[in-house]
């Protein structure tokens, strides 16, 4: 016979609803493993019945070692802000930043087959599935290193900036950093400079800058010389250290970085929005 005190006591083990506990428990025959397996089990079913559902809200996750020498960072996706504000959501983002640090995880799939007491990752999020009835999933995971990594949040959780910066010269430059982070979170810069930009994304520049110049009828001759002042404009306005700097426009951010102190610069940076 299935009691009241033991429904309670599989509800606190695993926060799952009165309700789905004493199935659980019914089908299990009282035992609590199994009950706990058939809880799981739903959680998995929940997941697949909603992997068609977006989930667009969610929040990201930093964790950065005492030295400031090195970070994760992690989007925890779900389908509504309620959800992202969920205490227990909440929880299990912080779990999952820590774990990708502590175990130093290789990539996303590994990091979600790490095991955090009896269960993997994979198994925490399928539990939180089952029991709030939303699609959750990892939709971002950065490990990064160097001379100085600093971190940056945008309000509301929203949106996470990892900058790496290079030559401190044993200087804290957390606040230049945070500072270089707010600007990639509101200019989405595309690299740190014309010598990270991808190809074809320059060709696609050059190609639309040459359709431009033809149509407003310059000369055949000299396509090619606008075309590159075109592309030179757009390395100005879309990377990192050439653009004016939010906070002062009459500087640029590399000028910036070298005025907080001489030869300080990016190394690289990673920005993840979330919806």
């Amino acid at each position: 016979m299935i009691t009241a005190q033991d429904v309670n006591k599989l509800r606190t083990m695993t926060g799952a609803g009165m309700m789905d506990c004493k199935k659980a428990l019914t089908e299990a025959n009282g035992d609590f493993e199994k009950a706990i397996e058939i809880l799981r089990k739903k959680g998995q079913k929940v997941s697949a019945s909603r992997s068609d559902k977006d989930a667009k809200e969610g929040s990201v996750f930093i964790k950065t070692s005492d030295d400031k020498k090195e970070a994760v960072l992690i989007a925890l996706n779900c389908e509504t802000d309620f959800v992202a504000k969920n205490e227990e959501f909440q929880n299990l983002g912080k779990l999952i930043a820590e774990t990708a640090f502590t175990k130093k995880s290789a990539d996303k799939d590994s990091l979600l087959n790490e095991k955090v007491g009896n269960l993997t990752l994979n198994e925490k999020i399928t539990e939180l599935v089952g029991k709030i009835g939303e699609k959750l999933e990892v939709s971002a995971f950065i490990h990064m290193k160097g001379e100085a990594v600093v971190p940056y949040i945008h309000a509301g959780s929203k949106l996470g900036v990892l900058v790496s910066l290079k030559g401190i010269n044993g200087k804290d430059v957390t606040d230049a950093g945070k500072d270089v982070g707010m600007q990639i979170a509101a200019m989405n810069p595309v690299a740190v400079d014309e010598t990270g930009v991808d190809k074809t994304l320059i060709e696609k520049e050059l190609e639309i800058a040459k359709a431009q110049i033809l149509a407003e009828g310059k000369p055949a001759n000299m396509v090619e010389k606008i075309a590159q002042g075109k592309l030179q404009k757009f390395f100005k306005d879309n990377t990192l250290v050439h653009q004016a700097f939010v906070k002062d426009s009459s500087k640029t951010v590399a000028q910036y970085l070298d005025s907080v102190s001489k030869g300080l610069a990016v190394a690289d940076f990673k920005r993840v929005a979330i919806g």
